[in-house]
């Protein structure tokens, strides 16, 4: 079932963010949202992901599905190791080879499988929430920026191992770079 969003608004005090914004997201593509900072691309991800309400317009398509989110920042519990991070979004029914695997995949070694997280690189920390959220269980994956912050090398590899686990599946990816949007598959782009 498709995603419709009609006549959507959402202010912030006098600064209109949307206003009477519509656009349709299939579902099993990659749509991917583009435009400058501060043009609401984050919130129209809060919005439907349900972190936050629109303050008009209606959303179609979201009743009862399941949402896995790649947040800007993240968000990791930095006192548990990589694997428990993994295994608190995606349940500790989430065998350790599955983990190890997808964090080899990752350009992850074995040794980051039990360290905190606490001690790990930036790049390291952000590879992490991305396996997290890309391992769940879910109908449909919000990704906020998700490669910022990586070097080329393994942003391509992250991109590469991404583009594997969405076939097929609805996302809904904000980024800054169409490069990255036409690595992944991106099916259609809306400026925003």
């Amino acid at each position: 079932m498709a995603i419709e969003i009609i006549n959507l608004s959402k202010s912030y005090g006098e600064k209109s963010v949307f206003d009477s914004f519509n656009c349709k997201i299939e579902e099993g593509e990659v749509t991917c949202f583009m435009g400058q900072s501060g043009n609401g691309k984050t919130t129209l991800l809060r919005i439907l992901s349900g972190l936050e309400q629109p303050d008009g317009g209606q959303i179609t398509g979201l009743s009862d599905r399941r949402k896995s989110f790649i947040f800007q920042e993240d968000r990791l519990c930095e006192n548990l190791s990589a694997a428990a991070n993994i295994r608190l979004v995606c349940g500790k029914s989430l065998k350790m080879n599955s983990i190890t695997e997808a964090m080899s995949a990752a350009g992850l070694g074995a040794e980051c499988v039990y360290q905190i997280t606490r001690t790990m690189s930036g790049g390291q920390k952000r590879r992490i929430a991305v396996l997290r959220a890309l391992m769940a269980e879910y109908d449909i994956l919000f990704m906020d920026e998700p490669f910022k912050g990586l070097d080329n090398e393994t942003k391509e590899k992250l991109m590469l191992y991404t583009k594997e686990k969405i076939k097929g599946k609805t996302v809904i990816f904000v980024t800054h770079d169409k490069t990255e949007c036409e690595a992944i598959n991106g099916n259609t782009v809306y400026n925003i």
